[in-house]
C-alpha cells in the first residue's frame, strides 16, 4: 500500500484538520502532539497562559475519540489526588479503590511546575510503566495513555521545576507561541460570533478516528525504515551535545532512543516509509530542548538551549 492511499495516515491527517476547527494557528504544536502519541510518548507545553493549551488538549481528544481529565496541579495536591486511594465502603464493610483522575486516556497535567516532587514523583511510575501502585497493588491504566503537563516559562516565584530524572520521561517539549496578528484576529472573531472555548464539540469537532486507528497508526510507525547511516547520524547529535562547551548537561541514551522514535513518526506523518536526516532535524529541538542544560555563563551572554541546539545542528555532518 502506498503512502497516499493508507488509511492509517489518512486517518491521523483527519485529526490534525478536525482540531483546526477549534484550535487557531499553533499547527506545528498540533502536530508534534500526533506524532508523541504515535509513539507513546508523554508532552510538556510550554507557553504564557491563554495560548489555547488546554483547547488544543481537548480537542485532540475529541477528534480521536479518547477519554481526557484535567488536573490544576497546586502545592497542596497529594499523590493520592492523582493516583486514587483505597477507601473504606461502609456499605460493603470492606476496602475499595476509587481510581484518580490518572486512569483516563489523555491527562492533561496543568501547570505540573506548581506542585511539590512529591506529587509530581506519582507521575513517573505512571508515565514509564502505564501502571499505578496503590498500597501494594499494581492498576493498569487504560490504554492509550499519554501525559500532557503544561508549565508557565515566566513564573518562578512559588513553583517546583521538574527534576531532570522526570523530564527526560518525556518525549516532546512543545513551546507554544503567541498567535500571529492574522490569528488573533480570528480567534476574536470568534469569541464574538459566540465561540465557547470549553465546548469543543459546539466548535464542530466530532470524533474522525478512534483507538483503533491510532493503533493501526503505531503499527505503521513502528515499521518504518531507518537505515543505518541515519542512526549514526543521531548518535553523532547525542554525543554533540554531551561535549560541547556551552553545555553542562547532554543527552542520556533514553534521549536517543526518543530521537529515534520522534523521526520515525515524523516521517510517517509527512508521508514517507523512511527516516531521513531532515526528519531528525524536524523533531530534534522539541526532543532535546529539555534534555540538556546550557552553561549559566553562557546564557549570561545571551545563548538559548534551542540556539546552542541549532548550532550543534549546523555543526554535526548529515549522511548522504
Amino acid at each position: 500500500m502506498t503512502p497516499n492511499n493508507d488509511p492509517a495516515r489518512a486517518a491521523i491527517d483527519a485529526v490534525r484538520h478536525e482540531v483546526a476547527k477549534a484550535v487557531v494557528g499553533q499547527d506545528t504544536v498540533v502536530t508534534g502532539m500526533l506524532a508523541a502519541l504515535l509513539v507513546r510518548g508523554h508532552i510538556v507545553l510550554e507557553g504564557v497562559p491563554g495560548t489555547a493549551k488546554t483547547l488544543m488538549v481537548k480537542a485532540l481528544a475529541a477528534a480521536l475519540d479518547l477519554q481526557s481529565k484535567r488536573v490544576q496541579f497546586t502545592p497542596d495536591l497529594m499523590p493520592s489526588d492523582v493516583t486514587g486511594q483505597v477507601m473504606y465502603d461502609q456499605g460493603s464493610g470492606g476496602f475499595t479503590f476509587r481510581e484518580g483522575p490518572v486512569f483516563t486516556n489523555v491527562l492533561l497535567a496543568d501547570e505540573i511546575n506548581r506542585t511539590p516532587p512529591r506529587t509530581q514523583a506519582a507521575l513517573l511510575e505512571a508515565m514509564e510503566e502505564r501502571q499505578v501502585s496503590v498500597e501494594g497493588a499494581a492498576r493498569r491504566l487504560p490504554e492509550p495513555f499519554v501525559v500532557v503537563a503544561t508549565q508557565n516559562p515566566i513564573e518562578y516565584e512559588g513553583t517546583y521545576p521538574l527534576p531532570e530524572a522526570q523530564l527526560d520521561r518525556f518525549l516532546f517539549k512543545l513551546v507554544v507561541d503567541y498567535p500571529s496578528a492574522e490569528q488573533e484576529r480570528d480567534v476574536l472573531l470568534r469569541h464574538h460570533r459566540g465561540m465557547d472555548p470549553h465546548d469543543v464539540r459546539a466548535q464542530g469537532v466530532v470524533a474522525v478516528a478512534g483507538a483503533d486507528d491510532l493503533a493501526a497508526a503505531r503499527r505503521a510507525v513502528d515499521g518504518i525504515v531507518v537505515e543505518e547511516p541515519v542512526v549514526d547520524y543521531m548518535v553523532a547529535l547525542s554525543r554533540a551535545t554531551r561535549s560541547s562547551p556551552s553545555l553542562t548537561l547532554g543527552v542520556s541514551p533514553r534521549g536517543s532512543t526518543m530521537l529515534l522514535h520522534a523521526a520515525k513518526a515524523w516521517a510517517f506523518m509527512t508521508g514517507k516509509d523512511f527516516v531521513t536526516p531532515d526528519d531528525v532535524k524536524a523533531v530534534a529541538l522539541p526532543t532535546l530542548r529539555h534534555r540538556v542544560q546550557v552553561r549559566p555563563e553562557v546564557e549570561l551572554e545571551g545563548a538559548s538551549v534551542d540556539g546552542v541546539l541549532q548550532g550543534l545542528l549546523a555543526s554535526v555532518p548529515v549522511p548522504r
